[in-house]
């Protein structure tokens, strides 16, 4: 059963879009050549602990990666430590299969 804390691409999407809701992608370096998150911001997820504190605490943090493991696991451990944070569910999967836009190098 999905949380309030797991959000749809298409919520993400516009929030990102219209209320300045940071994206962090924790995917590995490699698997950024299916297309990356419009705007978001690359932590791979062993780099986490150390970049923690250059993650922004003063808007809402989604995190997000191939299928929404990863990121929800990094979304309920920065959710414990203070960040107003959340999961995108299905990770870039989902985000694909709803047709939202990629950005490719």
């Amino acid at each position: 059963m999905a949380s309030e804390h797991e959000l749809d691409p298409r919520d993400v999407a516009r929030r990102a879009r219209e209320e300045d809701w940071l994206i962090v992608d924790v995917r590995e370096p490699p698997e950024l050549e299916e297309g990356r998150f419009p705007g978001a911001r690359h932590v791979a997820m062993g780099d986490l602990n150390e970049q923690a504190e250059s993650i922004p605490r003063d808007r809402p943090v989604v995190f997000a990666c191939r299928t929404g493991a990863r990121s929800g696991m990094a979304a309920e451990a920065f959710r414990m430590a203070g960040w107003d944070a959340y999961n995108l569910a299905g990770g870039i999967e989902a985000w694909s299969a709803a047709g939202l836009d990629l950005e490719r190098d």
